[in-house]
C-alpha cells in the first residue's frame, strides 16, 4: 500500500469523520448516559475485563454506524461518476480498494482504541489489584468488528450504488443486533436467538459480574466470521462484473459456516469465570477474589468480630469463614451458599459501601439472616430482608438501626422492623433464641421470609 495515498485518502475522505464519531459516541455513551456500566465492582473502569466488555457493550448501535459509513464512503466515485475513469487506469482495483479499505479501517480501529486507552487510564487510576493480558482479545475483536462491518458496507455501496444503500444498511444492522442482543438477567448472558447465532453480534450483554470473561471459541468464531465480512467487502470493492461480485460473497458464507460451527452452542460454553481472578486470598478465616485484592485488608477486622459475635449467637451454627461470592446470578437468581461460609458480595452496598463498624453490623446482618437474592445498586431486594437483617444485628449487637446501603429508606425499614424488633425483645431470652434460630433457618434455607418465621408483620 502506497502511505502518500493513504495519508491522502485520510486529509480528503470521510474516514477521520468515521473515527471522530466512533470515539465520541462511545464515550457519551459510557460517560455521560447513566447505566450500569458507572455503577459496583463491574462498572467499566472497575476491571481490566469489565472494561473490555463494557466498551464492546456499544457496538450493538456503533457496528450498524461503521457499517452506514463504510456504504456512504463507497459510494464516493459512483457519485462523483470516476468509476468507468478509474477502471481505465492501469492500476489495479485492488489496490484503489485496499486504500479506501485502510484509510476507513484505520480511523475505526483508532477511535476505538482511544476508547480502550482512557478505559485502560481509569482502571491504572482506580483500585484495581488483578493485572492480565485476558482483556486484550476481547478488545482486538471490537475493533476487528467495526473495520470488517465499514469494508463490508463499503463493497455492498459499490455492488449497489443507491443513496438509499446506506442507510439501508445502517437500520438492518441496528435492527439484527437488536435480534441477536443478549440479556443478562439469568445467571449467564443468552439471547433469544441460539445460542451460536446470537454470537455473530460482536455486541456482548451487560456486564454483571466481573469475574465473568469470554471463552476462546467465542473469540476464534467470532473472528473467523469478520474475517470473511472483510474478505467479502474488499472483493466486492474490486469487483468488476456481476458474476465477480458473486464469487466475493463466498468468503462470508464460508465464514459463517465455520463460525457457526466454531462458537459455543450453549451460554455455559460462551462466558466462564476467570479462574485466576476468581482466586481466594485470604487473611485468616476472611478470603476475597485475587479481583478485589485490595479490600481485604478493611474487611478483615470487622469479618473477624463478625465470625466471633455470630459464634456467640448462633452456635455450631454459625459460620465458620467469610468468603466473596464467586458463583454468576440473575437478575432474580438465588445464592447458591456452601455449609459454614458466609458470603459476601461487594455489589451489595450495604457491604461494598460500608466500613469499620457499620460494615460489622451489615456483616451480622448477614450472617444472621443471609439473602437468598441479588442485592445492588439496581436490585433493591425485598424490605422484609432489610428488616431481617437489622433486627438479626441489633439482636446481637444492640440497638436497632436501619441498614445503611439498601433501595429502601429508614422509614420504610422501620414500618417493618419496629413492630417486629419490639414483640421479639417482650419475650423471654430462651423465646428470643428460638425465634432468632427460626429466622436464621428460614434465610439459610430460603424456604420463608425470615421475618416471618421471626414472629414480626407483613
Amino acid at each position: 500500500m502506497n502511505f502518500r495515498i493513504l495519508r491522502i485518502e485520510l486529509r480528503r475522505s470521510l474516514a477521520p469523520w468515521a473515527g471522530l464519531a466512533v470515539l465520541a459516541i462511545a464515550l457519551a455513551y459510557l460517560l455521560l448516559i447513566p447505566g450500569p456500566w458507572q455503577q459496583d465492582g463491574a462498572r467499566w473502569t472497575a476491571q481490566w475485563t469489565s472494561m473490555a466488555l463494557w466498551t464492546r457493550y456499544p457496538l450493538f448501535f456503533l457496528l450498524p454506524l461503521a457499517v452506514g459509513l463504510g456504504a456512504l464512503q463507497g459510494l464516493r466515485d459512483p457519485r462523483a461518476k470516476m468509476a468507468e475513469l478509474l477502471a481505465s487506469t492501469p492500476r489495479p482495483a485492488r489496490h484503489r480498494a485496499s486504500v479506501l479499505g485502510g484509510a476507513t479501517g484505520l480511523a475505526l480501529v483508532s477511535g476505538f482504541a482511544l476508547v480502550v486507552l482512557l478505559g485502560a487510564v481509569l482502571v491504572l487510576r482506580g483500585d484495581a489489584t488483578y493485572h492480565h493480558p485476558g482483556w486484550l482479545p476481547i478488545s482486538l475483536i471490537g475493533a476487528f468488528a467495526l473495520v470488517a462491518g465499514a469494508v463490508l458496507g463499503m463493497g455492498v455501496a459499490r455492488a449497489v450504488p443507491s443513496a438509499l444503500t446506506p442507510p439501508v444498511l445502517a437500520v438492518g444492522g441496528l435492527v439484527l443486533g437488536f435480534l441477536l442482543r443478549q440479556t443478562s438477567d439469568t445467571a449467564l448472558p443468552q439471547s433469544t436467538a441460539p445460542n451460536p447465532l446470537s454470537l455473530l453480534s460482536p455486541a456482548v450483554a451487560e456486564v454483571r459480574e466481573p469475574l465473568l470473561t469470554l471463552t476462546g471459541p467465542v473469540h476464534l468464531g467470532q473472528a473467523l466470521w469478520l474475517l470473511g465480512m472483510a474478505v467479502t467487502g474488499l472483493a466486492l470493492l474490486a469487483a468488476a462484473t456481476a458474476r465477480t461480485r458473486l464469487l466475493a460473497l463466498a468468503p462470508l458464507v464460508a465464514g459463517g459456516v465455520v463460525a457457526l460451527l466454531v462458537l459455543p452452542s450453549a451460554p455455559r460454553g460462551t462466558y466462564v469465570i476467570d479462574r485466576a481472578a476468581a482466586a481466594q486470598v485470604c487473611d485468616g478465616p476472611v478470603c476475597v477474589t485475587r479481583a478485589h485484592e485490595g479490600r481485604l485488608g478493611a474487611l478483615a477486622g470487622p469479618g473477624r468480630e463478625t465470625l466471633r459475635v455470630l459464634r456467640l449467637a448462633l452456635g455450631d451454627r454459625a459460620p465458620r469463614v467469610i468468603h466473596e461470592t464467586v458463583v454468576p446470578r440473575g437478575s432474580f437468581g438465588k445464592v447458591d451458599r456452601a455449609p459454614g461460609v458466609l458470603l459476601v458480595d461487594f455489589d451489595d452496598r450495604a457491604i461494598g459501601g460500608a466500613e469499620g463498624k457499620t460494615l460489622t453490623r451489615a456483616l451480622v446482618g448477614q450472617g444472621m439472616a443471609p439473602l437468598c437474592g441479588a442485592r445492588s445498586a439496581t436490585e433493591s431486594g425485598a424490605v422484609e430482608e432489610a428488616a431481617a437483617q437489622s433486627i438479626g444485628a441489633a439482636w446481637v449487637l444492640g440497638g436497632l438501626k436501619p441498614l445503611d446501603g439498601t433501595m429502601h429508606d429508614a422509614r420504610s425499614q422501620g414500618e417493618k422492623a419496629v413492630p417486629a424488633w419490639q414483640k421479639l425483645t417482650a419475650l423471654p431470652r430462651p423465646e428470643q433464641q428460638k425465634r432468632i434460630d427460626a429466622m436464621h433457618a428460614a434465610a439459610v434455607s430460603c424456604s420463608g421470609d425470615a421475618l416471618t418465621a421471626l414472629g414480626g408483620v407483613k
